[in-house]
């Protein structure tokens, strides 16, 4: 009898936890599917490449000549953290449509006259999109190599990589 009752309470447990384990794991995955059907559209309309976490890493350790441009919020985000040897220069979230002059003249500055040079824009995480407008502005003035990190700080510092902190 008491080995029924062991045998029951461990089945309903085993129950319990695999609904738990596949109702989590369903919404998750239909999270992902959106984000990754999003970005796959960013990066179609951007023009732009895309970089990883570990390649971006490898082009940093091999001090590969680049532009790294953090486009978060300067004091919410890139004092706190940032890539080392990034720049920032923020751009909003939802997707631009038209550049504003100010803006256009400040992107053209930090990009500069090379339109061939490596420069890898990224901002908080896959979802944010304040990459995705400044790479694909850059590519949309004429810059041909342009990559976005959508990764971005969150993905860097899960990594367990260095960053910077402005003092």
């Amino acid at each position: 009898m008491i080995r029924k009752v062991i045998v029951a309470a461990i089945a309903a447990m085993l129950v319990l936890a695999a609904g738990n384990a596949l109702a989590a794991w369903g919404t998750k995955e239909l999270e992902n599917e959106t984000i990754a059907v999003n970005f796959a559209g960013e990066v179609a309309r951007g023009g732009y490449k895309i970089v990883t976490t570990k390649e971006l890493k490898g082009w940093v350790d091999q001090k590969k000549p680049m532009l790294i441009v953090d486009t978060m919020p300067y004091e919410d985000s890139y004092k706190k953290q940032h890539i080392p040897g990034a720049v920032q220069l923020e751009f909003p979230i939802p997707e631009m449509t038209s550049l504003d002059d100010k803006t256009k003249a400040a992107l053209v500055k930090l990009l500069g006259p090379d339109k061939n040079r490596l420069t890898v824009f990224y901002c908080g995480f896959t979802k944010c999109t304040r990459s995705h407008n400044a790479a694909m502005w850059a590519v949309k003035l004429g810059y041909k190599n342009v990559y976005r990190y959508p990764g971005g700080i969150k993905g860097w510092d899960e990594a367990g990589y260095p960053v910077e902190k402005v003092k």
